[in-house]
């Protein structure tokens, strides 16, 4: 299913391939790949393009824990929700968007 948004994605952006933003994203990429090689679906990611919100956080706000990270940020977080793949895939997003944001419109 996520092979089949992020192509519907591409192909409204135009794109050829999608970059991987996740907190610890190498870690994810691997079972991407391995979903992609199980089922013989092109897997949209770029294979070696990641945006990893560990290093991200790491730099911006001296936490590479996601909670931690959330909570310097300023961002609600819910311990009960957490750990959670959709809960900690929208607080990672959250995340990376304040920091981007915060680094290109500052």
């Amino acid at each position: 299913e996520i092979f089949k948004t992020a192509r519907a994605e591409m192909k409204t952006e135009e794109c050829t391939r999608s970059i991987l933003v996740g907190h610890n994203a190498f870690f994810d990429l691997g079972f991407l790949y391995a979903a992609s090689n199980r089922s013989n679906l092109k897997n949209p990611f770029h294979q070696f393009s990641t945006i990893d919100t560990v290093s991200l956080s790491a730099l911006y706000y001296g936490e590479t824990v996601l909670a931690k990270a959330i909570r310097v940020a300023d961002i609600e977080w819910n311990d009960a929700s957490a750990h959670s793949a959709l809960y900690d895939t929208q607080k990672t997003a959250e995340l990376f968007c304040q920091i981007f944001n915060a680094q290109v419109y500052s």
